[in-house]
Protein backbone atom coordinates (compact mmCIF):
# COMPACT_ATOMS: atom_id res chain seq x y z
CA UNK A 1 0.00 0.00 0.00
CA UNK A 2 1.12 3.56 -0.56
CA UNK A 3 1.20 6.33 2.04
CA UNK A 4 2.46 9.90 2.05
CA UNK A 5 5.12 10.81 4.61
CA UNK A 6 5.82 14.45 5.41
CA UNK A 7 9.00 15.19 7.33
CA UNK A 8 9.08 18.63 8.94
CA UNK A 9 11.84 21.01 10.01
CA UNK A 10 15.08 19.22 10.94
CA UNK A 11 13.62 15.82 10.00
CA UNK A 12 13.66 16.82 6.31
CA UNK A 13 17.28 15.73 6.11
CA UNK A 14 16.00 12.13 6.11
CA UNK A 15 14.10 12.79 2.86
CA UNK A 16 17.13 12.75 0.59
CA UNK A 17 15.05 12.30 -2.56
CA UNK A 18 12.57 15.10 -1.76
CA UNK A 19 13.74 18.61 -0.93
CA UNK A 20 10.25 19.52 0.34
CA UNK A 21 10.25 16.61 2.82
CA UNK A 22 7.31 14.83 1.16
CA UNK A 23 7.74 11.16 0.27
CA UNK A 24 5.34 8.66 -1.25
CA UNK A 25 6.25 5.34 0.31
CA UNK A 26 5.12 1.78 -0.36
CA UNK A 27 4.69 -0.18 2.87
CA UNK A 28 3.23 -3.61 3.65
CA UNK A 29 -0.38 -3.91 4.83
CA UNK A 30 -0.58 -3.64 8.62
CA UNK A 31 2.49 -1.40 8.89
CA UNK A 32 2.69 0.78 11.97
CA UNK A 33 4.08 4.29 12.28
CA UNK A 34 7.14 2.96 14.15
CA UNK A 35 7.96 0.61 11.25
CA UNK A 36 7.82 3.45 8.73
CA UNK A 37 10.08 5.63 10.88
CA UNK A 38 12.62 2.81 11.17
CA UNK A 39 12.48 1.94 7.46
CA UNK A 40 13.15 5.58 6.53
CA UNK A 41 16.22 5.58 8.77
CA UNK A 42 14.79 8.32 10.95
CA UNK A 43 16.10 8.38 14.51
CA UNK A 44 12.92 7.75 16.54
CA UNK A 45 14.28 9.87 19.40
CA UNK A 46 14.05 12.90 17.10
CA UNK A 47 10.32 12.41 16.43
CA UNK A 48 8.16 14.11 19.05
CA UNK A 49 4.86 14.64 17.26
CA UNK A 50 3.17 12.08 15.00
CA UNK A 51 0.10 12.97 12.96
CA UNK A 52 -1.89 10.55 10.82
CA UNK A 53 -4.38 12.32 8.56
CA UNK A 54 -4.12 15.42 10.74
CA UNK A 55 -4.80 13.60 14.04
CA UNK A 56 -2.21 13.10 16.78
CA UNK A 57 -1.34 9.39 16.77
CA UNK A 58 0.82 6.89 18.68
CA UNK A 59 3.81 5.05 17.22
CA UNK A 60 1.82 1.80 17.22
CA UNK A 61 -0.91 3.28 14.97
CA UNK A 62 -1.65 0.90 12.08
CA UNK A 63 -1.58 2.72 8.75
CA UNK A 64 -3.99 2.32 5.83
CA UNK A 65 -3.76 2.91 2.08
CA UNK A 66 -3.54 6.63 1.30
CA UNK A 67 -2.78 7.77 4.86
CA UNK A 68 -0.81 10.98 5.34
CA UNK A 69 1.85 10.60 8.02
CA UNK A 70 3.40 13.77 9.42
CA UNK A 71 6.53 13.59 11.58
CA UNK A 72 7.69 16.58 13.63
CA UNK A 73 10.79 17.17 15.77
CA UNK A 74 10.58 18.92 19.15
CA UNK A 75 9.32 22.47 18.88
CA UNK A 76 11.89 25.03 19.96
CA UNK A 77 12.02 28.73 20.32
CA UNK A 78 12.45 31.41 22.80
Amino acid sequence: MRIEVRLYATLRRYALSAADGVLNVDVPEGSKVAHVIANLGVNADEVHIVMVNGVSSPLDQVLAEGDRLGLFPPVGGG
